[in-house]
């Protein structure tokens, strides 16, 4: 009724040939007065018609002169996404302006990767009665994050009644739109701050955003005075007062340019039988495209700042974020289409949109939440309708320790689902559930359908061995793993006894080789820095010989009876014998294994000798282990036989043969289950996948999270290790893997040990050698008769011809290198001895008269 008598105001108008027209308040109205607008040509500059179905593509002279709700949208699902919420319920206005919005914030959570999960309408004009029933059918939903997409008046009335039914107290989540920050910024009166704000306390809600400037000031001051202070002027109001204004200098424009108004007759209208208005009096405006086109191309700065359009779009669309509290409101963050989220107010230096002070990262200040909580509330709450979730279980018919059907009132019983009850009771609200078994009970079901059906909705959740896969992560969530899985080899193994050469075992043949080498090298090495000290190492070649050998392999056991006394022969073998410590130990650890584990032997040895044969290859009914070996290791599907648990142990001991497997590749709970009493199989190489047990809900249901948290807890207080030793108690046989050749050492890992020794030996060498140099300058030095420094004294001709044979003689090095330590020194000492006393002689020569001869009693011994 009020829509239709704004329409006849609005046409009655019309019939005084306006220009344009600023308005109307409401985007219903807006929707009908856009039809007469366009048909007349007249430009119609709305300031809060904000329904985002009203564009110009479909009414061309409609005009939007304020931000549409579009971006109020998308700043409500920054502001769910920020707070870690996936699931919303819309309360609204059911209108084009209430469905248009709701429409918007849908799109909107949806690339945040959040929904609307109940839709509350209510019709325009709705009574408290009807409001409270959708109240109280929204609130036995899961979310506890509404939004209120309303008028002033139902809005409030909402909010009223939510008061009421206790849902304003901790735990709750409202958010709405700007029509409550129009309300407050309305109203100055004292008793309806009262009470009202009594109501809303913790609520968020928007206000679009509009820069301080003293225009706006001003404008406020002025409107406070004309209302007596009875009432403020809203956003709404602002940008109402820019819109009079662009329509105003739209005109000017147009006239100024040299434009002329005129009109003229529309032959289809025609006047209503009965009506009073007179529809064919209504003109057309000639000039209508022309003058909208000034309208469009308003550029100037206005009380809400700048007023300007990019396409039909105003620019810079920013809102405030505010938090109700007290009686008043707190800004706590702002919006805009650029910087999203931030704690810094918008600012647009280049008239393009671009915002200088973009964040990186989306922030508010905090916020205080309905029950006067800072903690944000988590959002949502198992849903009290009464019905329980429904989780599907496999119906296995093999390992029924894990999952299986129970004659219980649960109907399902193992260890998955003692893991999923005890992960439930740790819940801080009551989760009712009910148990549906998947599967015939002839064979185990396939877990790809069981989580489809969570994925379609069929099933609330799946709990039982189901492994956490990339495929299946793509259509469910998973929680915390409760148990580590992978693929394993399963192959049999034949037992092979101790040969009479087993002591060769512990060393591979690298190995051998190199610490034979070493041991010769290190005693040839210690022999050589102990030779001209120690008499022990010093005789005929034979003897010398067998010394370094006997004390090469004596130093094994440490029985070696030749002591050291030089420096460097001490360094030497004290590294080596560290170095023959460990590879003592290491032997003796090795052969030890090697001697009394029963060693056992297999064709297959691991993944790759797997896939290198050509033998069929054995997996269980319903598992994943088929696809992951078609798809990911391309083995081709005639070599892959489906088996049941009790098929196992016969098709392995048949063979490939006798038309049964070479090995089997399945999970490793299952395995270790099967050989924990099959002692004739057993596990050969490494597992190949890392993955675990889960349970599966659908996407983006935060049950998911919270159970994921109670798994942790029972990992960690040691229930987990509880639930499962009651039911997988270990078997009898080994759970020891085949890895023949497991106990060898060989040289990469003692490679440093030989490196460290290596290194001694050369620096030993490299100081024993250059001091032998030394010393061997320092003899034949000593052997020259005279010198050519002062004193004019001649030397031997028949000397200098001797000394450069002498100097390359190798057998005198040789010879040097063989003496003793102590005659080195004396005869050392002897030519230095002779030195200086050919000196003094030769000083005497010099004072008597130049001789070219010397006393034959200087000449020295070879």
């Amino acid at each position: 009724m009020c829509a239709a008598y704004y329409v006849h105001a609005a046409l009655e108008l019309m019939e005084k040939q306006v220009v344009a027209v600023v308005g109307p308040q409401s985007s219903g109205i807006a929707h009908v007065i856009s039809h007469v607008v366009s048909q007349l040509r007249v430009p119609l500059v709305s300031f809060a018609a904000t329904d985002p179905a009203l564009t110009s593509a479909q009414y061309p002279f409609f005009v939007r002169a304020a931000h549409d709700d579009a971006f109020q949208m998308a700043a409500v699902a920054d502001i769910v996404a920020h707070f870690g919420w996936r699931e919303v319920t819309a309360v609204y206005v059911d209108t084009d302006y209430g469905r248009g919005g709701v429409d918007a914030l849908g799109d909107a959570l949806e690339a945040a990767r959040a929904r609307i999960t109940y839709k509350a309408a209510f019709p325009p004009g709705a009574d408290r009665a009807a409001l409270g029933d959708l109240l109280v059918r929204a609130n036995m939903m899961e979310s506890r994050v509404f939004v209120v997409h309303a008028g002033p008046d139902s809005g409030l009335d909402i909010f009223a009644l939510a008061h009421t039914l206790n849902m304003m107290d901790s735990g709750y989540v409202w958010i709405a739109t700007e029509w409550l920050a129009a309300a407050i910024d309305s109203s100055s009166s004292p008793s309806w701050r009262a009470i009202t704000m009594g109501r809303i306390q913790g609520v968020l809600t928007l206000r679009q955003y509009t820069p301080d400037s003293d225009a706006k000031r001003s404008l406020e001051t002025r409107f406070s005075a004309a209302s007596r202070q009875s009432s403020s002027i809203n956003v709404y109001g602002l940008f109402a007062y820019d819109a009079v204004w662009m329509a105003a200098r739209a005109i000017d424009q147009f006239l100024g340019d040299g434009g002329n108004i005129s009109f003229s007759v529309d032959p289809s209208i025609r006047d209503a039988n009965g009506s009073a208005l007179r529809l064919s009096s209504l003109r057309v405006l000639d000039q209508g495209e022309q003058l909208l086109r000034k309208v469009i191309l308003a550029n100037f700065t206005g009380v809400t700042g700048q007023v300007r359009f990019d396409g039909r779009t105003l620019v810079n669309p920013a809102y405030e974020v505010l938090n109700v509290g007290g009686t008043g409101v707190r800004r706590v963050g702002y919006w805009s289409n650029h910087t999203r989220l931030s704690v810094s107010a918008p600012s647009w230096t280049d008239g393009g949109g671009r915002a200088p002070n973009r964040t990186q990262q989306q922030q508010l200040y905090s916020v205080i939440w309905p029950g006067d909580t800072t903690a944000p509330p988590r959002g949502w709450v198992f849903p009290n309708n009464g019905r329980p979730l429904r989780i599907g279980v496999p119906y296995r018919t093999t390992y029924k320790q894990f999952v299986s059907k129970d004659s219980g009132p649960d109907g399902a019983s193992g260890y998955c689902i003692d893991v999923f009850k005890a992960a439930v009771a740790l819940l801080p609200y009551p989760v009712p559930v009910s148990f549906v078994l998947f599967g015939d009970g002839v064979k185990n079901p396939s877990y790809g359908e069981l989580v489809q059906r969570v994925a379609d909705g069929s099933m609330d959740a799946a709990v039982g061995d189901i492994s956490i896969v990339t495929n299946r992560t793509r259509v469910v969530d998973f929680t915390q793993p409760y148990v580590e899985s992978g693929l394993v080899i399963v192959s049999p193994v034949k037992a092979t006894s101790s040969n009479e050469w087993a002591f060769l075992k512990p060393f591979t043949p690298g190995m051998w080789a190199v610490t034979g080498a070493f041991f010769l090298f290190v005693g040839a090495v210690v022999w050589i820095l102990e030779h001209r000290f120690n008499p022990e190492f010093r005789g005929s070649p034979r003897k010398q010989m067998v010394t370094i050998f006997w004390f090469s392999f004596s130093t094994m056991f440490f029985a070696h009876r030749e002591n050291t006394v030089s420096t460097l022969g001490r360094f030497v073998l004290i590294i080596w014998l560290f170095v023959v410590l460990i590879i003592n130990s290491s032997y003796t650890a090795s052969l030890t294994s090697i001697l009394t584990v029963q060693q056992l032997s297999t064709g297959i040895q691991g993944l790759d000798s797997l896939l290198s044969s050509s033998d069929p290859i054995g997996y269980q009914v319903g598992s994943f282990a088929r696809s992951y070996m078609m798809d990911e290791l391309g083995v081709p599907v005639s070599r892959l036989r489906e088996l049941s648990i009790d098929e196992y142990a016969d098709s392995l001991q048949r063979g490939p043969g006798n038309g049964g497997v070479a090995a089997i590749v399945d999970e490793l709970p299952y395995v270790e289950l099967f050989l924990s009493t099959n002692c004739q199989f057993r596990t050969v190489g490494q597992e190949f996948t890392k993955s675990g047990w889960g349970f599966a809900f659908q996407r983006d249901s935060p049950l998911a999270v919270d159970l994921s948290t109670a798994i942790l807890t029972l990992s960690e207080n040691g229930d987990l290790q509880r639930i499962h030793d009651k039911w997988l108690s270990p078997g009898t046989c080994s759970s020891q893997s085949t890895d023949v050749g497991a106990d060898r050492l060989n040289l990469s890992s003692f490679w440093g040990l030989f490196l460290i020794s290596g290194v001694a030996c050369f620096v030993a060498l490299l100081i024993y050698f250059a001091r032998i140099l030394c010393q061997f300058c320092e003899y034949h030095d000593g052997g020259r008769g005279g010198s050519d420094e002062g004193g004019g004294v001649f030397p031997d001709p028949e000397r200098s011809l001797r000394r450069p044979a002498r100097l390359s003689s190798l057998r005198d090095l040789m010879s040097f290198v063989d003496m003793k330590e102590a005659e080195v020194k004396r005869a050392i000492r002897s030519r230095s001895g002779e030195r200086r006393l050919d000196r003094s002689m030769g000083g005497s020569s010099i004072s008597e008269g130049p001789s070219l001869s010397r006393p034959s009693s200087i000449t020295s011994p070879v």
